[in-house]
């Protein structure tokens, strides 16, 4: 596009012949398969992001919203008419307000260091939109399309794509968390992670020497600070080639982890995509000699600039060479590197136009996603497909252990294969506000595991608004600090004992929560909702909850009120019902956001801890807010915390019942689902009024 993408969403809506598939294919209960007629003399393939085959997933009477498709000038668009009082949701990982109605975005992944919310396009391509109707009943439009588009919400709703027609997807639902249940139908669900990688995480560009890790995990313990992971960032390579280690800052990466294990933190170390040209480099030398890297429309190896200098670049749409680059984690991991953090997916390439590889480039892609074809058409599924890839090589490198994947760039569905954050943002309040609303469209897009970089990344953060970026980071499903080279130090600890005491309080929040995040990290697994989720969950036909992008929804019983301003307190409504407000700390702190516990809601607590690895359950709290007959319940899923035994059976996911009458108790236990019996230990209770 020559031009902004809204000045060419308009564009659009005032060309190009419309015309509709009147015979949609049902492909579900409320699921509907539109083709444009174009569609059927065209060689189309089939979108990674759909990993079922659609006619197996049922039939069903399908009703509602029927998209009109046309073209205009190489472009394949359709516009779907949007009923007054929609409110749009999804379209991406873009920065600002939580509703999307008026905003137009690139559907590009795109390094965008330094991003704000008038940034078209980030790190991640989701063709795919929520919508939420007057009365609350919901839709979902998904793009089947892996090409470079435009999503544009105004009176209607467009979605284009470059160069090729595309099936549309429309989904009908009375809750506009059927939707999403129903999205991840399609495009599969996140599997269930590791427990500490719910923990807390450091990180910074760059930790460095190996001693100075070794200090910033002394600085955790010595203040009783709960922290879980370490990560080290590309200045541990010996001249950043991935897959190896500086021998002078970084001797002994096997010792350093293994000093790590010892005080309970894991390490996830990063690599990126490009290998550097050197035919003295083993990894360069194994993908060179085994034709696994991208080729230029000449049929050359290309070759664009990153960290190391000239790079290739895997060509991961290719299942042998996906096979090769997992084979290359075997030895890596075996120095006892817990998770792999991959960046600079989308493929970022520094000094060319758009900061990527030229479009023009060539893919061997296997015909199973779609053949042979140019980057244009495989830009968007670089990063889905690289991590992919890295899952399988950590899986089969780590066999016993749950694998525990970060990524920057994806593409719808690639939830399946690895967790994500909000990017290079910036240490300023408009950040820390867009860390909300980022979160929650992503997990409306079926990704689960999201949040941002605590404090921001680029640009010095103040005491103040680092102690309040902890307590809203702590309480979102990823919660990693992390800070740009150069910048201030960014440890709880680095902005004097005020700021200090309140990042203790929101760490010893959320590590007390852990009980009840991992039980929604359970549910996400086998239903697709997402762990964090926007307000208007609790009521959608509300409209004054729409767009609400201060507070949000821990699963269905925990209310979020956050303070994203520098002065003044939440201003989002609060939904109809009673709402206790609950301290997990057990000491008020007016930085830290409210949290509220639903009537009819038993919500489980465990004891501060300063890593997962103490596995200490003993004793279990039970926060309880009696509904106005006395009656609560909730649910607490259990398992080994890593490993793949809950696969067989190994786990329980209890079911508490509470009854409350003139200040007596009567609390009922059962084992709803899994093998393993009752829990034993001690079980506390707290009523809330």
């Amino acid at each position: 596009m020559t031009t902004s993408a809204a000045r060419f969403a308009q564009t659009l809506r005032r060309t190009g012949a419309g015309r509709t598939d009147l015979e949609p294919r049902l492909v579900g209960d409320g699921v509907r398969r539109f083709r444009d007629p174009a569609y059927r003399t065209h060689r189309l393939r089939p979108s990674p992001a759909l990993v079922h085959q659609l006619e197996e997933i049922g039939s069903g009477a399908g009703a509602g919203a029927a998209p009109e498709f046309f073209e205009s000038g190489g472009w394949y668009g359709l516009r779907l008419a949007l009923a007054r009082g929609t409110d749009v949701y999804g379209t991406g990982e873009v920065a600002g307000p939580l509703r999307r109605n008026g905003r137009t975005v690139s559907v590009w992944t795109t390094d965008a260091f330094g991003y704000d919310d008038t940034t078209e396009a980030l790190y991640q391509a989701h063709p795919w939109v929520l919508g939420v109707r007057a009365d609350g009943t919901a839709f979902g439009l998904l793009a089947d399309s892996p090409r470079r588009g435009v999503i544009s919400a105004g009176a209607d709703l467009l979605m284009a794509f470059e160069g090729e027609p595309f099936a549309a997807y429309v989904i009908e639902r009375d809750h506009p968390a059927d939707v999403v249940r129903a999205l991840t139908d399609l495009t599969g669900r996140a599997p269930l992670p590791p427990a500490w990688a719910l923990g807390y995480h450091q990180c910074r560009w760059s930790y460095e020497p190996q001693s100075h890790v070794l200090e910033i995990a002394s600085g955790f313990r010595s203040r009783r600070l709960p922290c879980d992971v370490l990560w080290l960032d590309i200045d541990y390579m010996d001249g950043f080639r991935v897959f190896t280690f500086d021998g002078e800052k970084f001797p002994d990466p096997a010792a350093l982890n293994r000093e790590l294990h010892s005080r309970g933190f894991k390490a996830v170390w990063m690599v990126d995509p490009g290998i550097k040209v050197d035919a003295g480099y083993d990894v360069y030398k194994s993908g060179h000699e085994g034709e696994h890297f991208v080729k230029d429309l000449d049929g050359n190896e290309f070759h664009g600039s990153v960290w190391p200098g000239p790079c290739a670049f895997p060509d991961f749409t290719r299942e042998r060479t996906r096979e090769w680059w997992a084979g290359l984690y075997a030895g890596y991991l075996s120095h006892g590197i817990d998770g792999v953090w991959n960046d600079m997916n989308e493929p970022a390439v520094f000094g060319l136009p758009g900061k990527t590889m030229p479009e023009t480039n060539r893919h061997e892609a296997d015909a199973g996603l779609g053949g042979p074809d140019s980057h244009a058409r495989y830009h968007n599924l670089y990063g889905m497909q690289m991590v992919r890839a890295t899952r399988e090589g950590v899986r089969a490198a780590r066999p016993g252990h749950r694998p525990f994947v970060l990524t920057r760039s994806n593409f719808l569905g690639g939830h399946r294969y690895a967790a994500t954050w909000t990017g290079d943002n910036t240490s300023d309040w408009g950040h820390l506000h867009w860390s909300i609303t980022m979160a929650l469209n992503l997990g409306l897009s079926g990704q689960p595991f999201v949040g941002p970089d605590i404090g921001g990344f680029a640009g010095d953060a103040t005491g103040h608004l680092f102690a309040r970026w902890m307590g809203i980071g702590t309480l979102l499903p990823f919660a990693r600090g992390h800070s740009i080279k150069g910048s201030k130090d960014h440890e709880p600890w680095s902005f004097g004992a005020l700021s200090e005491r309140i990042c203790r309080l929101a760490l010893e929040r959320r590590y007390r929560l852990l009980p009840y995040f991992y039980t929604l990290f359970r549910e996400a697994s086998v239903s697709g909702l997402p762990v964090a989720r926007p307000l208007f969950f609790a009521d959608p036909a509300d409209a004054s909850l729409r767009g609400a992008d201060d507070a949000f929804m821990l699963g269905d019983d925990v209310m979020v009120r956050a303070q994203v301003r520098p002065s003044g307190l939440c201003r989002a409504p609060m939904p109809r019902g009673r709402w206790a407000r609950f301290e997990p700390a057990g000491e008020v702190e007016h930085e830290l956001p409210e949290l509220r516990l639903r009537a009819g809601a038993i919500v489980p607590l465990g004891p501060v801890m300063q890593h997962v690895g103490e596995r200490a359950l003993d004793p279990l709290t039970l926060v309880i807010h009696p509904d106005e007959h006395g009656r609560a319940s909730g649910l607490l899923y259990e398992d080994a915390g890593d490993g793949f035994g809950y696969e067989r059976g190994e786990f329980r996911l209890t079911r508490y019942e509470a009854t409350v009458h003139h200040g007596r108790i009567a609390l009922d236990s059962s084992v709803v689902e899994g093998g393993w019996g009752p829990r034993e230990g001690a079980v506390r209770t707290v009523v809330l009024d």
